[in-house]
């Protein structure tokens, strides 16, 4: 590590139209060699951020200085759908303007150091969330950035792979920014935070580690209270006395004002509290009325092993209020035997006549990219009620202004909590949830295990955040690697 600036935003604003502003006056600065983590609510801006640093995006406003001959490269939150049909050695092919002739033996290389296996000539969309993520990694990797990029490098990844990135981090000799919402991750090799305020659209730079760091941030928050508390209360005393001194006229009428004008300075003072560490209000995700008897039966189901499917024989039985997790490494097939149940097309899964199934894919697929999030909560709902859509709506932190944005066109968070809001107004009878912690902001999801603990239809859950899963009542657990 140096004190070399590698990179410097000044006072750079961005925003997608006039209605829809990400920064305002930005500046911060990172230096080369450290490990740097980027914070912020889902849908602040953290990966048009990103962007502005590969150039893919220009701001309106100020100046990205990138010192000379930086190479960069981003590991992207999902693969794009354009890129899913491409064969692992066309993937990584794509990473580079030019034709690489020694690529084979690059992506070996690469793909070791990310601890996958995988055959050059398979197909990307037939890997698992987690082996997805590993590419992803790779596909920045053996480009050899001198700064690497990393939006939400954890998700999918199984307890293996996070040890195995972090490990890898640590030892990263370059310089590195991480968006991610694993604390835990975040700790084991962070040098400094920059937090993207979503109301005041600037960022804030703080040094130390991540625990140190938002102990510093919740303090701040702590003093500006109190001290707006004080303010308030002296504030309120200057109004009430000018109110007096108004009724009694005459020259009274000036110290009126001058108590009037005391209060609006004092307003003035008051700080800015940081309104974006809002969480998602507390909810339930209703039941699908009538339920009785069995609602899923499995009887035998495939797994993956060397990329190769071996079909065991299983018995699984789910009735009302039963809670079954789903376990096993990156790989192994859980999406695709959650994808065959949900879509009805495994023949050794019975689903009871008559039950609505609640379906939250980690890739969001479920969601139609070209709905707008009205569209789309309206879509599920059995009685079309304005009121009750935004205001389940309203609870995942979605308001007027995203109500009528296309789906395509929000974070990875917000799809998450779009999707959430749809299976509150689905009523289930049958919960399958894959990764449901992936791409949302770590404040919400003791909210989220809650609601998912008290919920009284069938569950099949798959997670790969142990935190998350001890909050949740689980009744039974199958481990697919046994």
């Amino acid at each position: 590590m140096t004190d070399e600036i590698i990179i410097k935003f000044d006072e750079v604003s961005f925003g997608y139209g006039p209605n829809h502003p990400i920064l305002n006056k930005v500046s911060f600065s990172v230096r080369r060699g450290t490990k740097i983590t980027l914070m912020g609510q889902n849908g602040a801006g953290k990966s048009t951020i990103f962007q502005l640093l590969s150039k893919e995006l220009k701001p309106d406003i100020g100046k990205i200085n990138i010192s000379e001959k930086i190479s960069i490269a981003i590991s992207r939150q999902v693969i794009p759908r354009d890129q899913l049909d491409l064969s692992v050695k066309d993937f990584f092919q794509a990473c580079f303007p030019k034709t690489i002739y020694d690529l084979d033996p690059r992506i070996d290389e690469v793909l070791e150091t990310v601890n996958l296996k995988a055959p050059h000539n398979k197909i990307i969309r037939s890997f698992s969330g987690g082996q997805q993520a590993r590419l992803l990694l790779a596909s920045a990797l053996i480009q050899n950035p001198d700064l690497l990029l990393l939006d939400e490098p954890t998700n999918n990844l199984d307890k293996a792979g996070i040890a195995h990135l972090t490990q890898f981090l640590k030892e990263y000799p370059k310089t590195c920014i991480v968006i991610s919402h694993d604390a835990d991750f975040l700790n084991a090799f962070t040098d400094g935070i920059l937090y993207l305020d979503v109301f005041t659209r600037k960022i804030e730079q703080y040094a130390g580690n991540y625990f140190d760091v938002v102990d510093q941030i919740t303090a701040r928050i702590e003093k500006e209270n109190m001290k707006n508390a004080q303010l308030s209360k002296i504030i309120q005393e200057k109004k009430d006395k000018a109110n007096f001194f108004a009724n009694k006229g005459g020259k009274m009428r000036v110290l009126a004002k001058r108590m009037r004008d005391l209060a609006d300075e004092m307003e003035e003072e008051k700080a800015d509290i940081r309104r974006e560490d809002k969480t998602i209000r507390p909810f339930i995700i209703p039941t699908q009325a009538n339920l009785s008897g069995e609602i899923l039966a499995i009887s035998s189901l495939t797994i993956v092993k060397n990329h190769k499917p071996i079909t065991k024989t299983v018995k699984i039985s789910l009735k009302k209020n039963q809670h079954l997790l789903l376990s096993g490494p990156n790989g192994i097939g859980k999406s695709s035997l959650l994808e065959t149940l949900a879509s009805g097309r495994s023949k050794t899964a019975l689903i009871a006549p008559g039950i609505i199934v609640g379906y939250y894919r980690q890739d969001f697929s479920t969601l139609n990219f070209n709905d707008t999030v009205h569209q789309s909560l309206a879509s599920v709902m059995t009685e079309q009620i304005e009121e009750k859509l935004r205001a389940t709506a309203g609870s995942f932190l979605i308001g007027s202004n995203l109500i009528n944005s296309k789906i395509g066109n929000l974070s990875e968070g917000q799809k998450g909590l779009v999707a959430f809001a749809r299976l509150v107004l689905q009523k289930p009878g049958l919960l399958i949830l894959d990764e449901p912690t992936n791409h949302i902001n770590f404040r919400h999801l003791p909210i989220i295990a809650e609601a998912l603990n008290k919920y009284e239809g069938a569950m099949i859950l798959v997670s790969h955040v142990p935190d998350f899963v001890a909050q949740i009542r689980i009744d039974e657990i199958l481990d697919l690697e046994r």
